[in-house]
């Protein structure tokens, strides 16, 4: 599932395409039609992101709610847009652009109310500029559930996915299977301040880096990373590979139904 950044980076990206140009919206599969030719030819007021919840909004209170969960994927390309195939839920065209949505979660048109629900039951999201971490810290601090589990439940903070969790853990040392209620604020202060650095750099490079540049490749004259999801990381996907600081083998275990990746030497409780 894509994680906060990306969503994020989309709703840059179709703002940047769309804002302020009469739009062609439709819905090649037919599950979105209704909706669509409500919206045709009406130009993409603003874009928002919240977590891993994305939100075009057009005229007063109108919102297309997309969340991509495990299989949604997002397509830009240049006009003239080609013949949509039948798996498109939905596609946004102008003069310039085009952008097909398939297979995702949600894509809903929504009022502003029903926008203002959703972003009442998220936590802070770190690349938001109204997110309170302090709101975040008065869950974590108060529950018996391991830090990394509570850094996945989208309740508490949202748009932290299996990637980031991982590895803000491992750059700080903390142990995943540490309670939140033992995690101190100094600690909560040094992990969201990470995490907002660390997404905001996701977010302009459109991938996830994780290393500090005394761990690059160069640096340590290691060959480069290869994997599908890109970037470098300290232990995500690294299961029994020597880690980058202590030499010790990473290790990997189910949590909060995703695989959890961590290096027992560096990351105390």
């Amino acid at each position: 599932m894509p994680e906060g950044h990306t969503i994020h980076r989309l709703a840059q990206d179709y703002a940047g395409a769309f804002t302020g140009t009469p739009t062609h919206v439709t819905s090649p599969q037919g599950k979105f039609a209704d909706a669509a030719a409500l919206l045709d030819g009406t130009p993409l007021e603003s874009a928002d992101a919240h977590g891993k919840h994305l939100f075009l909004g057009f005229r007063a209170s109108e919102w297309i709610h997309i969340h991509l969960g495990l299989f949604g994927k997002v397509t830009f390309g240049d006009a003239p847009a080609p013949p949509p195939t039948d798996t498109v839920r939905l596609r946004l065209a102008n003069p310039t652009t085009y952008v097909d949505l398939r297979g995702p979660t949600t894509c809903a048109l929504i009022t502003g109310d029903e926008k203002r629900a959703i972003h009442a039951r998220l936590g802070p999201d770190p690349l938001r500029p109204d997110a309170d971490p302090s709101a975040a810290y008065r869950r974590v601090s108060r529950s018996r559930t391991t830090i990394a589990a509570l850094l996945m439940d989208q309740k508490i903070i949202a748009g932290v996915g299996n990637v980031y969790r991982a590895e803000v853990l491992f750059r700080h040392g903390v142990d995943p299977y540490r309670a939140g209620r033992d995690i101190t604020p100094a600690e909560w202060d040094a992990l969201w301040t990470d995490l907002v650095d660390l997404m905001r750099e996701g977010v302009r490079n459109n991938r996830i880096d994780t290393v500090r540049p005394a761990h690059e490749p160069e640096a340590m004259g290691r060959p480069p990373r290869v994997d599908d999801h890109g970037g470098e990381v300290y232990v995500y996907r690294r299961a029994n590979l020597p880690c980058h600081i202590c030499g010790g083998e990473i290790r990997t275990a189910g949590l909060a139904a995703r695989n959890l990746f961590w290096c027992p030497n560096c990351q105390h409780r």
